[in-house]
Parts: structure tokens; sequence; C-alpha cells
């Protein structure tokens, strides 16, 4: 069961992070949450894929691990086999604590019942003084850029809907071994409508930011051949 709490050097001085990458530390979860300004990092290692929530009211952008719940086909010997890890997974145990009231500022909030908290190893929160690290520093502002990525992303999912960019996405997979699989409940972008947007489409998508992050989504998709690849080299090696 998650313990929250807003991290401080009184009760965290002496905390430590691990930062082994494996399933029992929590990593092994099939996507992730991303945002438009994060795809540029993303496009070359991940497939990013939109989901709508039960109600279709909310949709998130994806970057995609697995084909299977819990399954995180990046994971290799304790570390993170891509040479970019998406920020929602790089900054766990981290979490932004929302203000309660005005004026108050958000706190960095902690899991202290994270498999990644350790006492004797691992990264450093607070140093012997009680200042924060720059371990801390980085997570604080990667923690501020997410959250205001994740905000911003509503806006650009809302101007791909105007247009009808948006299209179910259902990849039948076959596997070496013949396994199939199966991806569903995804979407992706129509790229045919990208192509035949009309001047005024493309000059709304440009001037708020979302043409290149659109094209991104239409580059990532090369990367569903090397997420097989990589389910394939899993089963081989038992």
């Amino acid at each position: 069961m998650a313990k929250h709490v807003a991290v401080n050097p009184r009760d965290h001085k002496d905390l430590r992070i691990l930062d082994e990458r494996s399933e029992s530390m929590g990593d092994g979860m099939m996507c992730c949450v991303t945002f438009p300004e994060e795809f540029r990092s993303l496009q070359n290692h991940y497939p990013i894929l939109f989901q709508f929530n039960q109600e279709r009211d909310e949709c998130n952008c994806l970057a995609l691990f697995g084909f299977e719940n819990g399954e995180n086909l990046y994971l290799k010997d304790g570390k993170w086999d891509a040479r970019y890890v998406p920020l929602a997974m790089d900054i766990q145990p981290f979490m932004i604590g929302r203000a309660q009231a005005d004026g108050e500022e958000e706190k960095v909030v902690i899991d202290l019942d994270s498999p990644r908290i350790g006492n004797d190893e691992g990264q450093r929160i607070f140093d012997e003084n009680g200042v924060a690290t720059t371990y801390l520093d980085n997570i604080s502002k990667k923690l501020g850029y997410l959250d205001q990525g994740y905000k911003g992303a509503a806006e650009f999912v809302a101007c791909l809907q105007k247009y009808e960019l948006l299209e179910p996405l259902t990849i039948d997979v076959t596997l070496r071994d013949g396994n199939k699989n199966r991806l569903a409940g995804f979407h992706t972008i129509n790229e045919e409508k990208m192509r035949t947007l009309d001047g005024a489409a493309l000059s709304e998508l440009q001037e708020k930011g979302y043409l290149m992050p659109a094209f991104m989504v239409l580059a990532s998709l090369s990367n569903l051949v090397k997420l097989i690849d990589r389910k394939d080299e899993y089963l081989a090696n038992g």
C-alpha cells in the first residue's frame, strides 16, 4: 500500500533511492503517460499511442513498453535497455504534491512503501547537512516539467480530435514461435488525414506547436516492429 509523504530533511535525511530497473522495483508496466514536449526524445525508442478512458472524455498520450499488462520489454539485467527513460518512469518513486491552499507551493512527494527506498545503498536525496542533493534537485525539475507537460497534453489531443486525426489502432502480432498477440484499445494519428489537412488546419497546428509532435507520433510507429523483436528475444531467452 502506498504511503505518500512530502519530502523533508528532518525525516528523510538518510533516505536513499535505489536506481536498479526491474519488475520488482515497480518497472513492470506496459506503458506510461507522456506529453507532446517529450515526443522527440521518445520517438526513436518507443511507440507513442493514445488511449481514451471508459467514458471517452479523457485521452492520455502513452509510451508503449509491451503487449500485455505488466510487461516491460525494456528491462534487461537490472537496467533500462534504451538510451532515454520516459520521465514518468524516471521520477519514481517521487510525484507532485498538489498545493492545498492559495499561495502554497507544490511539494515533492515520495512513496515510502516503494521498493526503491534504500537505507544503505542508492542515491541520497539530502546530504549530511540536510541540504537537497543534485539528485533531488533534478527530480524536482523533472516533476515540474512532467506536470506542466501532462496538463498541456489535453489541448494537444483536443486539437487532433478537432480535425478527426485520431483513429483506433489494432495490431495482430505473430511471434517467431507461432504465438499471437493482439494490441487493441489504443489510438494513433491517421497519416492519410494528416497529409490532406488544409492550410488553415496546418497553420493552427503549427502555431500551437502541435505539428512536430504529431509527426513524432507517426515516426514512432516504426518502433512497433522493434518491440515485436524484443518480445521474440524475451521468449527465446526464457
